[in-house]
């Protein structure tokens, strides 16, 4: 049975994966073949094309590969349901890149849920909240 010797994270464009860095400059060292790696990545993410997707990559002894995508990060969800590219440059000063409802943080919250680190759904709209803010983003 192979055994792991390095974990690696990434965050990478869905349907997006090149060999190019960052991808290819983290796996190189550890042995990967960086091809097979983006084949894979690329078919699993079609769907999700220029989304932001989480990778966690298991790298064996053998040099073969597991890899689990997670959610997209909360500041995304949040940038994408209020159809923006930014929050505010000043966030704690201005507050004007948008205004989150209640629905669409329970839409984050329910897409989240599984990566977040909350007992129940009010904490991981607390989580989402707070994260809002930070963005410069008030909430309903």
């Amino acid at each position: 049975m192979a055994t792991i010797v390095k974990k690696i994270k990434l965050q990478i464009p869905g349907g997006k994966a090149t060999p190019a860095p960052p991808v290819g400059t983290a796996l190189g060292p550890a042995g990967v073949n960086i091809g097979q790696f983006v084949t894979q990545f690329n078919d699993a993410t079609k769907d999700k094309m220029g989304t932001i997707i989480p990778v966690e990559l298991s790298v064996f002894d053998d040099r073969t590969f597991t890899f689990i995508m997670k959610n997209p990060p909360a500041s995304r969800l949040i940038l994408k349901a209020l159809g923006i590219e930014k929050g505010s440059l000043k966030p704690k000063k201005d507050r004007k890149a948008g205004t989150l409802t209640k629905a669409m943080i329970d839409a984050i919250v329910a897409e989240k849920m599984p990566d977040l680190r909350a007992n129940s759904p009010e904490a991981a709209a607390n989580l989402i909240k707070g994260t809002a803010q930070s963005m410069g983003v008030d909430v309903e």
